[in-house]
């Protein structure tokens, strides 16, 4: 059996180098695509309006604990609320309440009792957030 020639021309040549335009398309994608990971990283990563530490907790008994927290904010003229619980030695969450950090200072100190449902171990701030509810608004 022969071997038959491919047609000429049919499957293409070598590979063309990409003409001027083509690389400063390729380019301006390749920045464009920097600039929006690296803004999604800002966001997600950046510094945040609002956070919240625990700096500290006081275990009252099976049924409350007693927690410190310290909340830093960028817009100190409004008011926030706080998610502060209680976890328990299995891990669960035990209790949970919403505080409202009043308007005030960029760094306040707050303080709250938690009931739990079960013996806590440990107070934590769970988060911080300038959407306040209705209920906890005071004006």
């Amino acid at each position: 059996m022969s071997q038959r020639a491919l047609p000429e021309g049919r499957y293409g040549s070598s590979r063309k180098p990409l003409n001027k335009w083509a690389r400063w398309g390729l380019l301006a994608v390749a920045v464009a695509v920097g600039a929006v990971v690296a803004f999604v990283g800002y966001r997600n990563l950046g510094t945040k309006p609002i956070e919240a530490k625990q700096t500290a907790f006081i275990i009252l008994g099976d049924d409350s604990v007693k927690v410190s927290f310290e909340v830093s904010r960028d817009q100190p003229e409004r008011p926030a609320v706080c998610i502060i619980r209680a976890r328990s030695k299995d891990g669960d969450e035990g209790g949970r309440r919403e505080v409202l950090v009043p308007p005030g200072n960029s760094v306040v100190v707050e303080t709250t009792v938690l009931r739990t449902s079960k013996p806590p171990v440990t107070g934590e701030v769970f988060g911080c957030s300038y959407q306040v509810p209705p209920y906890l608004s005071t004006s």
